[in-house]
């Protein structure tokens, strides 16, 4: 069923209940909206387009923060058939112009937030956008915008624009977080949009009475495909603008959410802050939370087993998956397999997967080699970028660049980035082992390992640590807890600093390697002395 006739059913099955839940704590504002006021606006938003002559096949960016109107618009743009063109609202000008003149956009809806950012760049985009919205209040309405409720509530029609959409056209355009380089366009169907709907709901068994709590960005797959799996049954969904912990509890205290998904970081945040005694979990109603499950990133063993101390009743689920796979789900470790923390789990539901070499042979298990999977959330290809494509896609397996294996009871363990890996001296260093590692020392907030050029070994590998608040840490510490290392795997350059994460959560490697990534190999020589 395509994602625009199940919110179609929802406003029919449930047009008087909370569809959308939007809390801003720093501001101290709540906002709620039915399912069939959600559906209004949606079909609102279409007709309004298709009056401006938005049709099949066009494409529509979508540059906002979170907010209770992203969804309307979102479904609004597919209803008409259009592709949705979702940004990462941390994007600078030059990324701006570039997804959108890859897209090819005719329309461009915008907050606040990006009025400077965009005008930076308009004289090159007014060359195949032809409508800007605004989203933001109507006194910031630049004069080259329309306002977003003055474009949508001058149309009575409420009902959905007439466009024979089928479940294999293309539906969105997705770009690729860019902390590998330049972003790529990912195509995704409508096929794999409903995908992503029952590929969540298997995993976590949502139903109608549970109360998704929505934290990450909904440009991203990895949020909006979480909440598709309470979307696909009608559940409520509370989008939080901010990550304290205090936050974070007090939204799930108040909303009653049954579900959350978390970040890396933001889950360190919370122990912390229960640690230094900053919240109080008797101050909260949290017994009705039954999920907590981490994606987007490598998840440390020590956390998980951390966070059970705290919330010994919680299921946990890790969640693996790319834009390229329409986000979360192609593998997951499972509630049921708590016992197996650390793997990334088994092939997700409806999907196949497999660890193959250079040449594409399956490896036993033990060995490691890339991961690739096959299945329908699997993208239609990257949009003209045919070359790429053919890289990736290979005889209907995505090749997802991750280098991963499986131990004996057929779970897979990811072991890092095919291009993060650290070849030191002839031998592979996988960077996520070490930081695994390091994550256990009770004074580590957070750590990445990056490879440093090196005259004789080629590279070695360099760790970037921020501290927990009010820890005092040393060099020294640092090396003494790692000699536990096998010698080669042991940091030759030891660094304190910030470790910058995208909005997903991942590390940003190419920009630590830019900061730090110099040969200074005798860095710690005196302290390993």
């Amino acid at each position: 069923m395509i994602i625009t006739e199940i919110l179609a059913r929802n406003s029919r099955m449930y047009p008087k209940d909370i569809a959308l839940v939007e809390r801003v704590p720093d501001k101290e504002l709540r906002r709620e909206i039915t399912w069939n006021a959600f559906y209004q606006a949606s079909n609102r938003m279409a007709n309004a387009l298709a009056q401006r002559g938005i049709k099949k096949g066009d494409r529509v960016v979508q540059l906002m923060t979170n907010s209770i109107e992203w969804l309307p618009i979102y479904f609004g743009i597919l209803s008409t058939g259009a592709w949705a063109v979702p940004l990462n609202f941390r994007f600078e000008s030059d990324k701006i112009r570039l997804c959108t003149e890859v897209a090819e956009a005719k329309v461009f809806v915008f907050g606040e937030e990006f009025i400077q950012r965009i005008e930076q760049v308009k004289v090159f985009l007014d060359t195949t956008v032809h409508l800007w919205i605004f989203t933001g209040p109507r006194e910031l309405c630049p004069d080259w915008a329309i306002q977003y409720e003055t474009f949508i509530h001058a149309q009575d029609d409420q009902t959905p624009p007439s466009v024979a959409i089928s479940i294999e056209d293309d539906a969105a355009l997705y770009f690729t977080s860019g902390t590998t380089g330049t972003p790529k366009a990912v195509l995704l169907s409508h096929r794999n949009l409903e995908h992503a709907c029952y590929v969540e709901n298997r995993h976590h068994g949502q139903t109608h009475e549970d109360t998704f709590l929505c934290i990450p960005p909904l440009y991203h797959t990895g949020a909006k495909m979480h909440w598709m799996g309470s979307f696909v049954v009608g559940g409520r969904c509370v989008i939080l603008k901010g990550v304290k912990p205090r936050w974070i509890l007090e939204a799930v205290s108040e909303e009653m959410a049954t579900i959350v998904w978390l970040l890396v970081p933001w889950a360190h945040d919370i122990l912390i802050a229960i640690e230094s005694g900053k919240v109080d979990l008797s101050h909260y109603n949290l017994d009705q939370w039954r999920l907590m499950h981490i994606g987007a990133q490598p998840v440390p063993p020590s956390l998980i087993n951390e966070w059970k101390q705290y919330f010994p009743n919680h299921d946990y689920d890790t969640n693996y998956g790319l834009t390229e796979t329409t986000g979360p789900g192609c593998v997951h470790l499972g509630i049921q397999n708590k016992h197996q923390v650390g793997a990334i789990g088994v092939p997700g539901f409806d999907w196949e997967c497999a660890i193959v070499d250079a040449a594409g042979n399956k490896l036993p298990g033990g060995e490691s080699g890339e991961l690739i999977v096959r299945g329908p959330g699997v993208m239609k290809e990257y949009y003209k970028n045919p070359e790429a494509t053919a890289k990736t896609i290979i005889n209907g397996w995505l090749h997802t660049g991750d280098i991963a294996r499986y131990d004996r009871s057929g779970f897979i363990w990811l072991v890092d980035r095919k291009k993060d890996v650290i070849i030191c001296g002839g031998e592979n260093i996988f960077p996520v082992e070490i930081e695994h590692f390091y994550m256990q020392h009770k004074k580590i907030q957070d750590i990445a390992v990056i490879g440093i050029p090196d005259e004789r070994l080629g590279e070695v590998p360099a760790g970037i640590f921020a501290v927990k608040p009010g820890a005092e840490l040393t060099k020294k510490e640092i090396v003494e807890f790692g000699e536990a290392l096998a010698r080669y795997k042991r940091l030759r350059k030891i660094i304190f600093g910030d470790v910058p994460r995208n909005a997903t959560g991942k590390i940003e490697k190419p920009k630590l390697r830019r900061l730090y990534g110099k040969d200074t190999r005798k860095d710690i020589a005196k302290l390993i002395k």
